[in-house]
């Protein structure tokens, strides 16, 4: 179909356009419709297999690596090494599958919101038919309760409310009309003559023209996005595959090198092809993928326990890297529900809470009695969401409807209209005569009334000063309703709306908004101190968006203000990109346009996590950093869509969330830096060992041993290290930095030195003194030295001796039960056999301990000389 303003278009010239008619198409066209056009349904891409999605989850260089290095251990005879690297990638694979089958539902959540049946006109009569079977020129009718089953022009409406929230975030169901409208870039939002697929009619009725079926409709473009849009790789698998590689290319060169020195030195090749093997295989980190995947897993339970359910594992890890979260309004950082805020009345400005709006009887009496809400009987309220504040807040002052309609019955009323904006309802009074009540849009009642109650008597209406005190109030984001009654000694014989809406006494001004969660500000707060800059992005009107970003505290009074869908798609990418990071709220924004904030923040190296509950936010979330949909308010689409869920809805659980997301990675860099200073000390010590001539200082049985038993346990237990006391007061770590900044590289290949020399060191004293036992001295000053090292890197500045021993009781009993472990290696007899070791003597085992030490104290000595280093420009200063 031709692309056309349908907002622009009168109906006549639609029908004439779309070659239908307002009784409807024929059953013949409509069928020749259906075929041309497909059914009105989402369509979703060919979709991989379950057995291709499992297959995908190998192609990770890391797992290659292991996988490669699994064959090997194979080709030489180490059966077991085999099985357990294929176990530890079949695990991987297995949580990364369930992952990327969970993230499909996102499309078969959208197909759900399609309303299953809706009347359509055909020949001339209502038919009830399936939704899938509305093609475009059909004439639909529409109640309340009723799901839009398609993309429409509105030729009827009556009195139709529709509520858009999640399409668009409009926090209040909007008014719908007829009249075509002017702009042609007017948002979505602002098209009260559409109405869109998958949004709900809350009030009144309506006749639409469908203009888009499937994915033509605006519910379609984002069911598109969802499938264009592929999600992004997280910090930690780019610092991971890039370090694979790295680590690949390094054990090719040792190898290599090893294979080389070996012939110079006149071995048999064979034998130097096995040795370079085996050292090929001891310098892959084998637990590293799966202690990486159980600190992630034990970071998702502990979230959840904060309210913060993870569904994509990565997502644990990537919340320490976040620069931006950009933030919905609706029900993220508001409650998504319309609260009286302000009453003017009396001549003053009285907030709902105060003491004061209980004195205003006649006010809050129509604000009561002039209300079709209710509630319900398991406390919620049944209504629009305008009529409910009003009710709650005369209800929270004392003025329950219930009791006030008993003494004031109602006996007429004339219902809300779009053209007129008002309401009134006519109700009798104890004492004879009658009063009734209109409300409605300040500007219309203002100009029908005469004068103003004011301290129990009626005053000249000043016009200038209640519509300023009404402007006033609409600037700084409330929606205000003028409340206005006249009474009657006998209704006139007709009760229509001119003798009823004039020469109105007006009772006062009601100001509502949704307003902002109570934590919020804090939260927005805690995320500057973080250093993460919190932005808003909703669909709500700028006015609002601009009153609620100031109260939290994401505009100040030096801001540039809140930026609209219609200046964004005004600007080129260049000039968007260039203004990109200094913008802090954006206003009646298209699902489109999310998308392209986020991208353009990406694009500036930023790492975003995307906030929202709506239909609208899926694309959005699915393509930022991190994707956190509302769990309580918000749409399976978004839910589906999203790597982490708010259980409680509360902005602020984010902060905590990411508070667990830097602790994770600070723990997984220990144990990365743990795990590759083990496996540089068991390579510099079978690399120099052929460098001197030395025998071959550990069995492939020893060097399984240290890497799936000494290193995992200390690994592990490193994964739940407390969290550093300045994890929320430092900025984000920079997203493109390596994994071996901040000195880990260097620390870990000095260590590994250090742990190789020792090493070689025992073997060569040994090797002179003792007899067959050096090997065993070996292997154990190797594990002990491991041992050392974990205990001294819990933290990068802050000595174990200030720590504690208790602070990480996991880390103490994985090194005590290594200990233990070992000792059993070397003095148990059938162990013995097995691991080719021999019982120590009391002196030997204690130079074993004493030599392992030295690598504990060699790290306290460096993490001493860091902390004077910190000190030392804080005492130069002073001076």
């Amino acid at each position: 179909m031709e692309n056309i303003c349908y907002h622009r278009e009168p109906v006549e010239s639609l029908c004439e356009h779309l070659k239908s008619r307002r009784t409807g198409l024929g059953t013949d066209e409509a069928a020749r419709r259906l075929d041309e056009h497909g059914p009105n349904e989402l369509k979703a891409k060919k979709k991989k297999t379950p057995v291709m999605m499992f297959l995908d989850q190998f192609k990770d260089f890391m797992i290659l690596i292991l996988l490669g290095a699994a064959v090997v251990a194979g080709v030489i005879g180490e059966l077991t090494d085999t099985l357990i690297i294929i176990a530890i990638v079949i695990a991987n694979a297995v949580i990364g599958f369930i992952q990327e089958f969970r993230a499909e539902k996102a499309i078969e959540a959208l197909k759900q919101m399609a309303a299953p049946m809706a009347a359509v006109l055909r020949d001339g009569s209502v038919r009830s038919m399936a939704s899938r079977d509305i093609v475009p020129g059909d004439v639909v009718l529409l109640e309340a309760g009723a799901i839009v089953p398609a993309d429409m022009r509105l030729i009827e409406s009556a009195q139709m409310r529709v509520d858009e929230a999640a399409l668009t975030g409009e926090s209040v169901p909007v008014e719908k009309s007829v009249g075509e409208l002017c702009d042609a870039d007017i948002s979505i939002g602002d098209r009260v003559n559409m109405v869109y697929k998958g949004t709900i009619v809350t009030y009144g009725r309506g006749t639409g023209i469908v203009v888009g079926t499937g994915m033509e409709t605006e519910l379609g473009k984002i069911a598109s996005m969802l499938q264009d849009e592929d999600e992004v790789r997280t910090p930690l698998q780019k610092r991971l595959a890039v370090f694979g590689k790295n680590l690949a290319i390094a054990i090719l060169v040792i190898c290599a090198v090893v294979f080389v020195i070996g012939l110079l030195r006149g071995e048999r090749p064979l034998l130097m092809l096995l040795t370079a093997i085996s050292l090929a295989v001891a310098a892959i980190p084998e637990a590293l993928p799966a202690v990486i995947t159980i600190s992630l897993a034990l970071g998702a339970k502990k979230m959840v326990k904060k309210n913060a359910l993870i569904r994509k594992l990565p997502a644990v890890e990537t919340l320490g890297s976040v620069t931006y979260i950009c933030s919905d309004k609706t029900g993220t950082l508001t409650y998504n529900r319309m609260t009286v805020e302000e009453l003017y009345a009396q001549g003053d400005i009285i907030r709902s809470t105060d003491e004061k709006a209980r004195a205003l009887s006649d006010l809050m009496r129509g604000v009561a009695l002039n209300n079709d809400s209710r509630e319900g009987t398991d406390g919620a309220f049944i209504g629009d969401p305008t009529e409910v504040a009003l009710y709650t807040v005369a209800r929270d002052n004392g003025y329950e409807r219930e009791r006030i309609e008993t003494e004031h019955p109602r006996v007429g009323e004339i219902p809300f209209d779009s053209d007129r904006k008002c309401m009134t309802t006519i109700h009798s009074m104890p004492d004879g005569g009658f009063v009734s009540y209109t409300k409605g849009a300040p500007d219309v009642l203002i100009e029908r009334a005469l004068k103003m109650w004011v301290n129990g008597r009626e005053e000249p209406l000043k016009k200038e000063g209640i519509l300023a005190v009404n402007e006033d109030m609409a600037k700084r984001g409330l929606r205000v309703l003028c409340v206005a009654m006249r009474t009657w000694k006998t209704l006139p014989g007709e009760c229509s709306i001119d003798t009823m809406e004039n020469d109105l006494t007006i009772l006062g001004l009601v100001g509502m908004m949704d307003p902002p969660r109570d934590e919020a500000k804090e939260a927005v707060d805690l995320c500057r101190t973080a250093g993460i800059r919190p932005v808003m992005i909703t669909g709500d009107h700028p006015v609002t968006a601009a009153a609620i970003a100031k109260r939290i505290g994401i505009l100040d009074e030096s801001s540039d203000g809140v930026m609209t869908g219609k200046e964004l798609a005004a600007l080129g990418d260049d000039v968007f990109a260039s203004r990109v990071e200094h913008i802090q709220a954006y206003a009646r924004v298209a699902p489109e346009q999310k998308l392209k904030i986020v991208k353009a923040l990406q694009e500036k190296h930023q790492f975003v996590a995307m906030t929202g509950d709506g239909v609208n936010d899926a694309p959005a979330l699915k393509r930022a950093d991190i994707g956190v949909a509302m769990g309580v308010t918000g749409t399976d689409v978004s839910k589906e869509a999203a790597h982490m869920i708010l259980l409680d809805d509360n902005f602020s659980t984010i902060v905590q969330a990411v508070r667990e997301g830097r602790k994770i990675y600070d723990n997984i860099r220990k144990f990365i830096r743990y795990l590759l200073a083990t496996n540089t000390g068991e390579i510099m010590t079978i690399f120099f060992a052929q460098v001197l001539g030395f025998p071959i200082p550990l069995l492939p049985i020893h060097i399984l041993w240290v890497n799936l038993v000494t290193d995992s346990l200390p690994a592990l237990a490193l994964s739940v290290e407390p969290a550093e006391d300045d994890v929320m007061r430092r900025p984000p770590r920079n997203p493109r930095e390596s994994i071996f900044s901040g000195g880990l590289g260097i620390q870990t290949i000095w260590v590994g030195a250090l742990m190789a020399f020792l090493v070689l060191s025992v073997q060569y004293v040994s090797m002179t003194v003792c007899d067959g036992e050096w090997q065993t001295m070996v292997f154990t000053v190797l594990c002990f030295t491991q041992l050392a090292n974990a205990l001294a890197i819990r933290s990068d500045r802050k000595s174990l001796f200030k720590q504690g021993l208790m602070s990480n009781k996991a880390l103490l009993g994985a090194v005590v039960l290594s200990i233990l472990m070992q000792l059993a290696v070397v003095y148990v007899g059938p162990l013995n056999t097995v691991f080719r070791t021999q019982p120590l003597t009391l002196g030997e085992l204690a130079a074993c301990v004493g030599i392992s030490s030295i690598v504990f104290f060699a790290v306290e000595a460096e993490k001493l000389v860091r902390r004077a280093r910190v000190r030392r420009p804080a005492g130069n200063s002073k001076g």
